[in-house]
């Protein structure tokens, strides 16, 4: 829903040849402003501001950084991905399976997710799970192991309604004035008074805004809106699984969020799966938003059996990170936004290198800070003609592998080029070649290495000159820039001086001091971006905000050669040693054996916890 305000307030005011560098669309596709939409609604200085101010209440947490409850600022969707992958037993050095899977969320304390074994008659599950959500989404229950990433159906639509003129709460539809259904919903506030709240809904779903004075309103229809649905509740189902046609079976029940999971068994085989509600869109492809007069209607779902899948690929692996993986050729529309190749191209590249891939390995590669843009863009910068003011960063990056490591010096300048100058630099030529203003114009990051690359015509008169001057004068202020971040002398930058992670609790602002030192926690140097299989994305601090909030590896067969990393730690209370105890191994790339089997977690436990039922009075 934000992505289609966004996409309609940037349409009305830069056209379409902007819009197409600031998005990319895959599979190729060509946006189309639906019949009846008033783009002009959407202009920058006429679009209300707060019309997603009720979406963004309901699908945001919360935090407590003044008395008024307020809400966390927005994180790019594309850094909330997650790897994984599941990898052939005649790849392995152990002839087993492996699987794993680091799931990326906004980095939080206490922990996002937990590290949870159930055993009971008919099931023996470990994994990762969320307190507040049903089942254990990440893991294995001693026959099939499973891990998921997001997979990028477009599960919501933005309707715009008329409104009645006078009578705002009567929307058209179809020809005729139908009334929202109006809900009152009483809220008990602690030390005041309680509140009361009218919610209006049409027959899509929740209006999230109404505008009396141009007679219309806003409204969201959401896969995830409709009755019994929850989100991951389709783990209850492949949690119980015992082979692959069961797994398959549960997850064409899961319904949201849409993820691909992958999939590995002690038979030897492996899989991919994608699960998720799919809106059929007879007229319309979901980019934008569209009138809701009954022209734009849903015509239920797809059947889940036409989504794609993959068992057992000759190639030895099945891997996803939440990149375009439609597979060729396949035409249901399903979505078109998704986040960039670089993860996954980087995961099949070490695959593809190692056939006798080990736990270890694994672990390594779910903290691999090489950066396929970095590599892209120094081949560029190899075949520029130098230029005195250019030569000292030329020199710092010269024979630089493109590994994002923490203690890099050549890391921190390309970050900051990369993420502050050189897109900069290549928006403001743009902006100029479509003659739209003076601000540099947002290029979507594969399109502006494709721009650079192909020496694009609109670059400048003579293009490849004007590229590789924007390459070389954006660089050579990036090198200045890190000068004064970092001090004048190179040999002493460090990306993880700049690039680093502190987690401070949601009511750190109102905690004392001591209790403060305890909740908070961090900081630590870190490697990576937001590009690298080990995710690290971050604001414009440049210090990191999303990642892997849990990672695992399954030796499947061999469970006890299993492992996991959780961050900060297994416990919620900051008085618990266990409350950030993982912290420093979490920043330090390190595992720690996930035991499974009985004998194996009684020698290892530290304290035994038994629940007995009081007697009954």
């Amino acid at each position: 829903a934000v992505s289609e305000f966004a996409r309609a307030t940037f349409l009305a005011d830069n056209g379409p040849e902007a819009l197409a560098l600031r998005d990319r669309y895959q599979p190729d596709h060509r946006l189309t402003v639906p019949e009846g939409l008033d783009i002009d609604f959407f202009r920058f200085q006429s679009a209300p501001p707060q019309a997603l101010d009720l979406y963004r209440l309901g699908t945001r947490g919360v935090r407590f950084n003044n008395l008024a409850a307020g809400f966390q600022n927005e994180v790019d969707p594309a850094s909330q991905g997650s790897n994984n992958w599941a990898i052939s037993p005649r790849r392995t050095a152990t002839g087993r399976p492996l699987l794993a899977n680091d799931p990326h969320r906004t980095q939080a304390v206490p922990s996002l997710r937990y590290i949870v074994h159930l055993s009971s008659p008919g099931l023996d599950l470990i994994g990762a799970g969320e307190p507040a959500l049903p089942g254990i989404s990440i893991g294995h229950n001693g026959t099939i192991a499973f891990g998921l990433t997001i997979f990028s159906i477009d599960q919501e639509d933005l309707y715009v309604y008329r409104t009645k003129p006078g009578e705002p709460d009567f929307y058209e539809y179809r020809g005729n004035w139908l009334p929202m259904e109006v809900t009152l919903e009483t809220i008990p506030v602690r030390g005041g008074d309680a509140r009361t709240e009218e919610l209006r809904f049409t027959h899509h779903g929740p209006v999230l805004y109404r505008d009396s004075d141009r007679d219309l309103a806003i409204g969201l229809r959401a896969a995830w809106l409709e009755p019994g649905m929850a989100p991951y509740l389709g783990s209850i189902e492949y949690i119980r699984a015992r082979d692959w046609d069961q797994f398959l079976a549960a997850m064409n029940r899961w319904g949201t969020p849409s993820e691909n999971q992958v999939y590995a068994d002690t038979n030897g085989n492996i899989g991919w799966k994608p699960g998720g509600l799919a809106p059929i869109r007879p007229n319309w492809d979901g980019l934008l938003p569209v009138p809701g007069d009954g022209r734009y209607e849903w015509r239920g779902y797809r059947d889940m059996d036409e989504l794609p899948v993959e068992f057992n690929p000759e190639r030895g692996w099945v891997a996803t990170a939440n990149e375009m993986n439609l597979p060729t050729g396949y035409e249901v529309p399903l979505g078109w936004e998704w986040a960039g190749p670089y993860r996954r191209q980087r995961i099949d590249e070490v695959l593809e290198a190692e056939d006798a891939m080990t736990v270890e390995g694994a672990v390594r590669l779910q903290t691999d800070y090489v950066s396929i843009p970095a590599r892209r863009l120094l081949a560029l910068l190899s075949r520029a003609k130098p230029t005195p003011e250019a030569t000292p960063a030329l020199e710092l990056l010269g024979g630089w592998n493109g590994e994002l490591a923490a203690d890099s010096a050549a890391a921190a300048l390309f970050e900051v080029w990369w993420r502050r100058y050189l897109d900069v630099e290549v928006g403001r030529r743009m902006a100029t070649a479509l003659e739209a203003g003076d601000d540099p114009l947002p290029v979507q990051d594969e399109n502006l290495l494709r721009l650079l690359e192909e020496v694009d015509p609109r670059l400048g008169a003579r293009p490849r000159r004007a590229r590789d001057e924007a390459l070389l004068d954006s660089l050579v202020s990036a090198y200045a820039d890190v000068g004064e971040r970092l001090g004048p002398d190179p040999a002493s930058w460090r990306w993880g001086d700049l690039h680093q992670i502190e987690l401070r609790h949601p009511m750190s602002a109102h905690l004392p001091d001591d209790i403060r030192r305890l909740a908070d926690v961090g900081p630590a140097p870190r490697g990576g971006s937001g590009d690298t299989v080990g995710n690290t994305s971050y604001g414009g601090d440049f210090n990191q905000r999303s990642g892997a909030s849990f990672r695992m590896v399954i030796d499947v067969g061999n469970w006890d050669a299993s492992v996991a990393m959780n961050n900060p730690g297994q416990s919620g209370d900051p008085g618990s040693p266990h409350y950030k105890d993982l912290f420093e191994p979490w920043a330090a790339d390190e595992a720690f054996p996930l035991l499974y089997s009985r004998p194996a977690i009684l020698e290892a436990a530290e304290a035994r916890i038994e629940l007995i039922p009081a007697p009954a009075e």
